[in-house]
């Protein structure tokens, strides 16, 4: 297990790069499951990822007091209002799939709202 644990790890660390780069790819949530991964295999990787100077303060917040900075919080129900509008325009849902989505949108952005600020 600690090897499988390790690879996804370092495939979630790969996700988190490539979200950094591209602007609809979030990079905390997968830097967050690689954390997890590194914990379970890694203490030295687990070390490395919270001493990071980039994104080692987001995910020592998360991991100490489940904080989420309010900038992010702002970043996160933006795009999420974003990506709705984008949803419901471009591909016209019937009212259930609608519904669905906005409601399961809707439950993640009270979710982040809600988090304690670091």
């Amino acid at each position: 297990m600690r090897v499988l644990y390790l690879c996804l790890g370092w495939l979630m660390v790969a996700t988190g790069i490539v979200g950094a780069f591209l602007p609809i790819l979030p990079t905390t949530p997968f830097l967050l499951v690689a954390l997890w991964c590194f914990s379970k295999s890694s203490p030295r990787l687990e070390t490395w990822l919270l001493s990071h100077p980039r994104f080692g303060p987001s995910l020592r917040n998360w991991r100490e007091k489940g904080a989420i900075p309010r900038k992010a919080k702002i970043a996160a129900v933006s795009l999420m209002t974003m990506s709705y509008g984008i949803f419901w325009f471009t591909t016209e849902p019937t009212p259930l799939r609608a519904s669905i989505v906005a409601a399961v949108m809707l439950g993640a952005a009270i979710f982040v709202a809600t988090r304690p600020e670091p």
